[in-house]
């Protein structure tokens, strides 16, 4: 059977895809059609933080198949009451109320309703670079006109600024200013780390003036930088809200907004999902959480993100700009665009990475990623890149 004929009858054209088709994953395996084991060196796009398959998540999603698979919000769940109490444990004191929903632009989405509806106030503070996702809202904050600009009018309300730039934030807020939205590292913006103390500047104004402090941890989030989520790296840091989601479920789609102590108890209608906190999802991000806690992950991304960055750093290669990141989330700029050798990585030595932009090479395995698949991925790189 044509697997990628059919897919491009029937779907509407809105994804650049590889010619190739995936069937399976175990690990940091991916196998295709054809039976060819791959490296999987992006994990999804920094969703399968544990690995493919991994036994945990797919023991708890098989069982709870077995019991109750979709449960609305009009009642109350036992699964989703564990995710709930589970969560406020890996966030700092105060952090004790969560909506759920079942992606990245979803949260966003969310928080920018919640922000609107806590201050009374409209607009908002975004970044150059930024990527927050696809849908209206959530599309409005991202930064590349070459996702926003079929679509536009977009939302009103929302300023751009340079990221790690605090004093343009300042100038940017108005007397209707209800958030600002950042990510602590950009991802789809190329992997740019902000100074060391722009977050906690950022949070210690807003605390002061009463904006409220967004930040988007979809991808960054679940022990990609070696925490929890990387505003951790600095517990001066106080977000008012967290999004997340990508590594939360395991593999399974679930995405959650995090409200800190300065956000309002909201009323019922206020915002709402069909599928959010669904006892299926909260399962899997049970589990989840779980393996990351008793495998030691954290430490794991830390540890390995340290060495791969280290063993990026030895490929003298004339076409690499700069090697960039935290953690396990780690960019390489090239001085030429990367589609030729993203194409020989997979093709020629079965690694898969991901991009950002056109000239970013994207590394965020999973955490469980071990020397040995570095080590291939960096010998294959300095092939790659002639070094």
């Amino acid at each position: 059977m044509d697997y990628q004929a059919i897919e491009e009858q029937h779907e509407p054209g809105v994804y650049a895809k590889r010619p190739v088709v995936m069937v399976k994953g175990k690990g940091m395996s991916l196998w295709d059609s054809d039976g060819v084991e791959y490296l999987d060196m992006g994990a999804g796009i920094a969703v399968a933080n544990l690995g493919h398959c991994h036994d945990r998540v797919v023991q708890a999603i098989t069982e709870q198949a077995r019991i109750l698979i979709t449960c609305p919000e009009l009642f109350y769940n036992d699964r989703r009451a564990e995710l709930l109490a589970k969560l406020s444990t890996i966030f700092p004191e105060g952090y004790n109320r969560f909506f759920l929903c079942n992606s990245g632009t979803e949260a966003i989405e969310a928080a920018l309703k919640f922000a609107r509806a806590a201050t009374g106030k409209t607009d908002f503070i975004v970044m150059q670079n930024a990527f927050h996702g696809r849908t209206f809202g959530a599309l409005t904050a991202t930064a590349k006109q070459k996702y926003r600009q079929p679509f536009e009018p977009l939302v009103p309300g929302f300023k751009r600024v340079p990221y790690n730039d605090v004093d343009a934030v300042k100038e940017a807020v108005t007397d209707q200013t209800a958030a600002i939205l950042v990510e602590p590292i950009q991802g789809e913006g190329g992997v740019y780390v902000p100074d060391e103390d722009y977050l906690a500047q950022l949070s210690d104004w807003c605390q002061e003036t009463g904006v409220l402090l967004l930040v988007d941890e979809i991808q960054t989030g679940f022990g990609r930088t070696g925490e929890w989520f990387a505003f951790m790296h600095d517990e001066q840091v106080k977000p008012d809200m967290v999004c997340m989601a990508k590594g939360l479920g395991g593999g399974f789609p679930i995405g959650a907004v995090a409200l800190g102590p300065r956000l309002p108890q909201f009323q019922p209608g206020d915002h709402g999902s069909t599928f959010g906190g669904n006892p299926l999802a909260c399962a899997a991000a049970l589990a989840a959480i779980q393996a990351i806690e008793d495998e030691g992950l954290l430490d794991r991304s830390a540890e390995m993100g340290i060495y791969l960055r280290d063993q990026l750093l030895r490929i003298h290669s004339p076409l690499i700009r700069e090697i960039r990141g935290k953690g396990l989330m780690i960019g390489i700029e090239l001085k030429a665009k990367v589609q030729k050798y993203l194409k020989a990585l997979q093709t020629d030595h079965k690694i898969v990475v991901m991009i950002c932009g056109t000239t970013v090479l994207r590394l965020v395995p999973p955490l469980i990623v071990e020397k040995t698949h570095i080590d291939r991925t960096v010998n294959a790189l300095r092939i790659v890149l002639g070094a």
